[in-house]
């Protein structure tokens, strides 16, 4: 969204050497032969670790703490046992066939007497790789050779009267076809800044980057700036665009500012319809006057944060704003929305809430202020059904790791006060560190070798599609990393896989259209994802704006049970490369698998759906939506009998599906004349349930006949109130 009412202008390696005798002269010839033939023979790949954080199953385990994924989950002190009975397997998928080389085995003192490794390609077709009827236990370390994706091993006679049970399962080869070795780790690159409470002129440097940033809405500059562990005074960190904030503590309360974390809208005559693209999280501010200001748009969350005080969410001098997000933050004071039109707030805790302008919601919120729709248009749920907080980059001693949070269930409050926060740490060295330059193929590889991925800050040209086929895979963006495919290619794909997260990055379409920019799961993808579901946590998408764009339908998550949480969807309306069809984008959001859950879900200005839902059992909780701004006129959106394309369309098929606190505007500022049949769109049966929609006019520019289907009063005039339905059907 980037106004209210009215559009503001936008400001041969050679030697020489005697020859003595002819028999030195043979022997010169065949050792630089013999020399040539070595130098010319290709890199071979060391073997790697490849079975780390795989999907797993198992025959059978003795008690819930015994699950097979903890013999790959890199912990020694974490174990996976079966029942007390013969025979019983283990069995790993390595997500991509991979050429082996040996498999490592930790047993607890309960390990098997025989047992054998068994590989396959398939799951289904398995040939022994080692076998033994006399295994001592402890640590053993196997030759295995063969290529496979699937690694079995079935113990056939046990030593104990225990079960099987292992620490650890390591297998370990190559991928890629032997190409060289891709390093895990290294340093963040030149655009991540790093700072100590020791570092000379720390707010000179802060302010060196806003200075570049404040304005540079559509620029290439990237930046992150992190703070490890300790205390900062004096510091008012301004925020501007691309730029992340961000502690370095495993707890927001390790990295303490006695001062600000300041985001404003003087760049823009205190209209903060265009703050976009930032963030903070991971911190504790002591506000010097008592209150922080973050007023923000879409896409600028505010994560982890611990702001010992209030929080104003509204420019100096209360100009427009359109947010927001924040999650699992603690706000010791009241926080202020006042001219933000919408927010959402996830599993956090307020000390107050002054208003509501159009559509405050809230989940797993301690302090939310109680539901009471459509006045004050407030929407609050007691817990949020399932989440799980984004991977976030930290210090452990000296050594950087990400740390993954684990998945919530009926969650409420923030998820690390009061002790240590359930969840998994990854070294860095288990991450390829992308930098600028870097190439798909070579992040493929790297992908293919069993690394994560972490974007340093920066604009990264895709010629090929990053395909993400692990589970449990992180893609962890800092400072707004930016990925563009330049030849319609789709960026990013996800195979129908467990637990993979995708977080902190934008995807910005290149100027050859893309059918899609970001698919989650192949077509048809039918896997049960519910104990560990893919994630997709502030990666944002934008068509045009930047540069021209194109791209048919933005995001498609085919894969049953993700999360999406945070993202912001953005067909442009101002900038560079924008017009009806200039950056044409059909569909912003569409949804196939089941069980889909979206936790702060904003869609914009697609010329056709902006969200379509084909899934299953459904829910978004919160839904921020704009239709169109440029539409030429009627005729151009019509559909069929129908005028105009609905701004979230559940499809007829659908038994059940459920939403809270959605809203979608109209600003038709090309042809004012323009009627919007409806906002929402959903057929009309017992499972179908909405609860605290709107639409509103814009300044009258364009109107809804209706909220939802034909219900709702239509909206009129000049004066941009909403029209509500408070429950349908």
């Amino acid at each position: 969204m980037s106004v209210a009412l009215v559009r503001p202008s936008r400001p041969p390696l050679a030697a020489s050497r005697r020859r003595r005798t002819l028999a030195l002269a043979v022997i010169t010839t065949l050792v630089a032969t013999l020399l040539a033939a070595v130098q010319a023979a290709p890199a071979q790949a060391a073997p790697v670790l490849l079975s780390q954080g795989s999907t797993v199953t198992a025959s059978s385990q003795e008690n819930g703490g015994t699950a097979a994924g903890n013999a790959v989950d890199g912990n020694g002190g974490t174990r996976w046992s079966s029942a007390f009975a013969d025979p019983q397997w283990i069995r790993i998928d390595l997500g991509s066939p991979a050429t082996l080389s040996r498999v490592e085995l930790a047993w607890e003192a309960a390990h098997a007497k025989s047992y054998r490794i068994e590989l396959s390609t398939n799951g289904n077709d398995w040939t022994t790789a080692y076998s033994t009827t006399t295994s001592a236990g402890g640590n053993e370390t196997l030759t295995v050779s063969g290529d496979a994706r699937y690694v079995r091993l079935t113990g056939t006679e046990r030593a104990t009267g225990y079960g099987y049970s292992l620490w650890e399962f390591k297998v370990f080869g190559t991928r890629g076809g032997g190409g060289p070795e891709i390093p895990g780790g290294g340093d963040l690159g030149p655009n991540v800044h790093v700072f100590d409470p020791s570092t000379p002129n720390i707010q000179g440097k802060v302010d060196e980057i806003f200075q570049q940033q404040e304005e540079a809405q559509f620029g290439s500059g990237r930046h992150a700036l992190l703070f490890k562990p300790g205390t900062y005074n004096n510091i008012n960190a301004q925020i501007g665009f691309y730029t992340q904030i961000a502690g370095l503590g495993l707890n927001p309360n390790a990295t303490t500012f006695n001062g600000d974390v300041t985001v404003d809208a003087g760049w823009f005559n205190g209209n903060a319809t265009q703050n976009f693209w930032r963030s903070a999280e991971n911190l504790t501010l002591n506000p010097v006057n008592g209150t922080n200001r973050w007023a923000v748009s879409q896409a600028a969350p505010f994560r982890r944060m611990h702001v010992k005080g209030g929080l104003n969410l509204a420019p100096d001098g209360y100009g427009w704003a359109s947010g927001g997000y924040i999650a699992d933050s603690k706000i010791d004071g009241t926080v202020g929305p006042y001219s933000q039109q919408q927010w959402y707030t996830r599993d956090s805790s307020v000390g107050g809430w002054t208003n509501a302008v159009w559509n405050m919601t809230f989940s797993g919120v301690q302090g939310a202020p109680a539901a009471s729709y459509p006045t004050p248009p407030y929407t609050t749920l007691d817990t949020t059904p399932i989440s799980r907080e984004k991977p976030f980059l930290y210090l452990d001693g000296n050594e950087y790791k990400v740390f993954v949070p684990a998945k919530r269930v009926n969650a409420r409050g923030v998820s690390w006060d009061g002790g240590t926060q359930p969840g998994e740490s990854i070294p860095l060295n288990r991450f390829y560190v992308v930098k600028q330059g870097a190439t798909a193929a070579t992040i493929n590889a790297a992908l293919a070798q069993g690394l994560n991925l972490l974007f340093t800050p920066g604009v990264y040209h895709i010629d090929q599609t990053i395909n993400v086929n692990r589970a449990n895979t992180v893609v962890l963006g800092l400072g707004l990393a930016t990925i563009i495919p330049d030849n319609g290619v789709t960026a990013m794909k996800v195979a129908d896989v467990d637990g993979v997260k995708l977080a902190g990055f934008l995807i910005d379409a290149g100027p050859v259209n893309s059918p899609t920019l970001l698919e989650v799961g192949p077509q048809g993808a039918s896997a049960d994802h519910s104990a560990n579901p893919t994630s997709l946590q502030d990666v944002f998408v934008r068509i045009g704006g930047a540069g021209p764009g194109k791209a048919t339908t933005s995001i498609v998550v085919n894969s049953d049970d993700t999360i999406i949480d945070h993202t912001w969807v953005w067909r442009a309306d101002h900038g560079e490369g924008w017009g009806w069809e200039t950056n044409r984008a059909d569909y912003g959001v569409r949804v196939n698998g089941d069980d889909v859950l979206a936790t702060g879900l904003f869609v914009e200005h697609f010329n056709k759906y902006d969200v379509e839902w084909y899934g299953e059992r459904g829910r978004t909780i919160f839904f921020q939506n704009e239709k169109a701004y440029d539409a030429p006129n009627q005729a151009a959106i019509q559909n069929g009998a129908t005028k105009g394309y609905a701004a979230y369309r559940v499809d007829d098929s659908v038994e059940q599906h459920e939403g809270w606190g959605m809203g979608s505007y109209c600003y038709y500022n090309v042809d004012p004349t323009i009627v919007q049949e409806h906002g929402f769109k959903a057929p009309v049966k017992p499972g179908v349930k909405f609860h605290n929609l709107l639409v509103v006019s814009l300044g009258g520019n364009g109107q809804y006949q209706h909220v939802i289907n034909n219900i709702g009063s239509p909206t009129s005039g000049t004066s941009t109130i909403p029209s509500t339905v408070t429950n349908f059907p």
